[in-house]
């Protein structure tokens, strides 16, 4: 082949791996098919929640007016161990697109030689001989078939799922603080409701002694007023270890040793405020804020472009490779020495491999499933959340309604059986059963409040909240499902 024609052919070569085919399906969003509004959208079933739309929740704690809440939130985006190491991951993945974004250019490596040789007078006359070489050499498979360019896809599409990744990380993060922040608090308020019972008994218990000491009742009453005593001091530790547990795992979410933020959460401090209503949205705004939806969707998308990869493997590859240089006899002359030039065009086709590459293109078709199955899970998934959330936070409302009705009630019932008790018209197990009735509803009372609180974040972290679609950006290919 002369000279021209083998620099036609290889343009030829070259064309066609730029304008090649693409083997393998193209990816398609999959539709979800999701309900027009929740189920439980009625005002009965969503007190204070509606469906407008749910705006900007990137930082939806500050509605909760809780300053201390505020200053932790932040400290945790910042030290954080678990957003350290979705960055990295974040990292991780835009490495590997430019390494499968490399395969698309041609490689191009320089060489260089030095070379002294030397023959005995019998056969060359005693003579020695340098030579040095400098020269570049170039090779370039040609993406003819789209393997190539299907694995930039997935790269690109892993790396898109890395960025939701990290966005759910911050979700999640946020979301676990503020659980423990408020289950903190709970704790402290429980402990302050039974060290308060505590000191009510410990006066009927007096009251008790008392009236023991004059003869108006016996030691029995004096005992058992004892034991309702003992009885709510037992629950003390208890609750102090369980406070003690949440400063600790509260510690750990912001990245710092136990116990290094008791001090702070020891200052006195209620539950934070809830908020008169709550814009929930509907569902389609849920899966285009939710960020695991999104992370699940570009999963897909990168499977279904390794199929293409799979795909591609199973047809010829074409390659290109070239070389450049100067030799000269003497390392000063090199510059003036002759040229070398090599071109080479080569073509290699699978012909028997016993079906393996068949195969791995089933076995990718099967991955491709498997994360479409992932991601319609996720989207149900990320529905229920709100729609548990939401009848969370209406049942709770209702029994924090009655429980405050029944405290009132506990807490008249228990000073009229002290004065009646006094009066000596009733015997003690009713002043017992009623301190018992009163210390059980407040207790209930503050869990209650508590949990109330705690549906509320639920219900922020179904919404995605935590980060803003809006507010950040994004890579290309990243709209909303």
């Amino acid at each position: 082949m002369n000279a021209p024609l083998l620099t036609r052919s290889l343009g030829m070569l070259a064309g066609l791996g730029l304008a090649g085919c693409m083997v393998g399906p193209d990816y398609r969003r999959p539709v979800a098919d999701v309900p027009a509004d929740w189920s439980r959208s009625d005002a009965t079933a969503q007190p204070g929640a509606h469906a407008a739309a749910p705006g900007d929740l990137s930082q939806w704690w500050r509605g909760l007016n809780d300053p201390l809440l505020s200053e932790l939130m932040d400290q945790a985006l910042l030290a954080s161990l678990d957003l350290r190491g979705a960055q990295a991951r974040l990292r991780e993945a835009r490495a590997r697109r430019a390494v499968a974004a490399s395969g698309r250019f041609p490689s191009v490596a320089a060489s260089g030689n030095a070379s002294r040789a030397w023959s005995s007078e019998e056969t060359g006359g005693a003579a020695t001989r340098d030579l040095f070489s400098a020269g570049f050499d170039a090779s370039w498979e040609l993406d003819v078939f789209g393997g190539v360019r299907r694995g930039v896809e997935a790269a690109e599409a892993d790396l898109e799922a890395s960025v939701a990744s990290l966005h759910d990380a911050r979700v999640s993060l946020l979301a676990e603080v503020a659980l423990n922040y408020v289950e903190v608090r709970a704790l402290q308020l429980r402990l302050g409701i039974a060290r308060d019972n505590l000191a009510s008994q410990s006066e009927t218990l007096q009251l008790t002694d008392w009236r023991a000491q004059a003869g108006l009742v016996s030691s029995q009453d004096v005992e058992q007023a004892r034991s309702n005593l003992e009885q709510t001091r037992a629950q003390i530790p208890s609750l102090e270890l369980r406070l003690a547990e949440a400063e600790h795992r509260l510690d750990i979410l912001l990245g710092k040793a136990p116990g290094t933020l008791h001090a702070r959460l020891s200052a006195a401090g209620g539950l934070p405020a809830m908020p008169a209503r709550i814009a929930v949205g509907i569902p389609a705004d849920t899966l285009r804020q939710r960020p695991d939806v999104r992370a699940a969707e570009r999963r897909l998308a990168a499977e279904t472009a390794r199929v293409g990869v799979a795909e591609a493997a199973r047809y010829p590859a074409f390659r290109l490779s070239g070389s450049i240089g100067l030799e000269a006899l003497g390392q000063g002359a090199l510059g003036n020495g002759g040229a070398t030039a090599s071109l080479l065009a080569g073509i290699t086709a699978p012909i028997f491999n016993a079906g393996r590459l068949r195969s791995q293109v089933e076995v990718q078709g099967a991955v491709r499933e498997q994360a479409l199955v992932a991601y319609e899970q996720t989207v149900l998934s990320a529905l229920q959340d709100v729609e548990n959330a939401l009848v969370g936070l209406a049942r709770n409302r209702e029994r924090s309604e009655a429980l405050t009705r029944a405290v009132e009630a506990a807490r008249n019932a228990a000073l009229l059986a002290r004065q009646r008790y006094s009066a000596g018209l009733i015997d003690f197990q009713s002043v017992l059963d009623t301190e018992r009735t009163v210390l059980s509803l407040e207790d209930s009372l503050a869990s209650t409040r508590a949990e109330g609180v705690l549906a509320l974040i639920r219900l922020y972290k179904a919404l995605g909240g935590g980060w803003s679609p809006q507010a950040e950006p994004r890579p290309a290919g990243m709209d909303a499902p």
